[in-house]
């Protein structure tokens, strides 16, 4: 950030919010910042874009020294971020607003240079300080280091570009925890934010195969950065939460899924992605199971009148939370994936089926080969048995990203008929490899022979569950046949 010319400034920042928390409960920050010697009054609020926000600057002249301007929601009227404020705050016409309180600040040295690529022109900055709060009796404060990439002019391509070009020089991570989301939770003196779940993607009935595609990557973005996001920050701040964790992989599963069944109906995907992908969701699943075996398996074994055994043992070998939330070929195929959103689109040659009847066919593949080899299961191995659901959970997701096309209330209540045998092949697969796991530990622990006789005399019951499951699947008829 030293080389070349840059600009040095500190800001000092105060944020505000009504008593009960209305504009960050609606994602919208009111802030008053001291940059340099001037005062900026500013407004940011959510889109459904993961590089933008909407955002409203107003100069504001000073109070003199020491004393914090007058902030006045009014400056923003008529602009996109002002009307978000009136609909969070119910303002309407000339309404009053309401009075807002002071909730937390920062005070930050940032470093700023401006960079030439592409035609296009990014701005940098290094930001180093910290976000603060003053409780009733201290005043509490976290550290702050982040860069941020912010395009000037020219195409959003060219700013992920760069930003790729740098996390793979030194390391970075993407973050959507902004400094508002510190402030915030340190005020409310919590850790981390609650996991963000499946978002359903959003597009016309008649959209395109491109339309479609983008709409469900940018769906899963929307639940896999976030949650990386918890799992990669700052030690201290940074999640372990098995949430966490399960929304992470759900994520990347679902953007697995996208991959498969929809990755040939438009062009820019990358193979290397995939790899990417596979390799965080699997160390993932380490940590996943650990903690399956730990704090849901082994308190069952006890309430059954079994002794407790130590499962820790391959906690040692698996690569830690943050540093696979971090890896460098996770990151890359996320800032990769931002690209693929913003890029040229060029129509796929030669196919001319519509786009419902290639979504069906596809859906009715993947629910004919579950059923199929799905009534067969108590005879099926543990291999096959595992493809079933794994080719189910696929089923499910592709329902989700298809519910746009067809009627909504059928792909839901198709969904809905899901879950049993999802809950159940899911139970079953759990129990599996806790039974493989229990093996292994009583090589070295004979008290676990008590699980490895409780796990066996339940895994034919619950076998046979699964069948009872997938036989009631089996009756209902799919919504995409006509």
């Amino acid at each position: 950030m030293a080389r070349g010319k840059t600009f040095s400034e500190r800001l000092q920042a105060s944020y505000f919010d009504t008593a009960e928390g209305a504009l960050s409960a609606h994602g919208i920050v009111v802030r008053l910042r001291k940059e340099g010697r001037r005062w900026v009054q500013t407004a940011k609020g959510p889109t459904d874009n993961l590089l933008e926000r909407l955002e409203h600057n107003v100069a504001v002249p000073a109070q003199g020294k020491g004393r914090l301007p007058t902030l006045d929601l009014i400056r923003h009227r008529g602009t996109p971020v002002g009307d978000a404020i009136d609909k969070a705050l119910g303002v309407k016409g000339d309404d009053n607003y309401p009075s807002l309180l002071f909730f937390y600040g920062t005070d930050i040295k940032r470093i700023t240079t401006r960079i030439a690529c592409d035609g296009s022109m990014v701005e940098v900055a290094l930001d180093r300080g910290c976000v603060f709060t003053e409780g009733a009796t201290k005043r509490r404060s976290q550290p702050i280091c982040e860069l941020e990439f912010e395009l000037i002019e020219g195409s959003t391509l060219a700013a992920v570009a760069l930003a790729r070009q740098w996390c793979s020089a030194h390391h970075l991570w993407l973050s959507t925890i902004a400094k508002s989301m510190k402030g915030k939770r340190l005020q409310q003196v919590v850790p981390h934010g609650a996991a963000t779940s499946a978002i359903a993607p959003s597009y016309a009935r008649k959209a395109s195969a491109n339309e479609m595609v983008t709409a469900v990557i940018a769906s899963c973005l929307g639940q896999i950065v976030p949650n990386m996001s918890e799992l990669a920050d700052w030690k201290g701040s940074s999640s372990e939460q098995p949430e966490h964790i399960h929304q992470l992989r759900v994520g990347i599963r679902r953007l697995r899924t996208a991959f498969r069944e929809l990755g040939d109906l438009t062009d820019g995907m990358d193979p290397h992605w995939e790899a990417a992908l596979v390799n965080a969701f699997r160390a993932l699943g380490a940590h996943r199971d650990q903690s399956y075996l730990a704090h849901s398996l082994q308190p069952q074994l006890v309430a059954a009148g079994g002794p407790a055994v130590r499962i820790d043992e391959n906690h040692a070998s698996q690569l830690a939370i943050q540093d696979i939330a971090r890896a460098a070929d996770f990151q890359d195929a996320l800032l990769g994936l931002i690209a693929f959103l913003r890029r040229n689109f060029t129509p796929a040659p030669g196919n001319t089926e519509p786009l419902k009847k290639t979504i069906s066919h596809r859906l009715d593949k993947l629910y004919k080969n579950a059923l199929n080899d799905g009534k067969k299961f108590l005879t099926l191995d543990d291999e096959q048995q595992h493809v079933v659901r794994k080719r189910l959970k696929r089923l499910r997701y592709l329902i989700e990203f298809a519910a746009p096309l067809f009627a909504r209330r059928k792909a839901h209540h198709m969904v809905a008929a899901l879950k049993p045998v999802q809950d159940a092949l899911g139970l079953y697969n759990d129990e599996l490899m806790a039974l493989q796991a229990w093996r292994v530990l009583a090589e070295r622990d004979a008290k676990a022979w008590f699980g490895i006789g409780w796990l066996t005399a339940r895994k034919r019951p619950n076998a046979r569950q699964c069948l009872e499951e997938i036989k009631k699947l089996a009756v209902i008829k799919p919504f995409w046949r006509h």
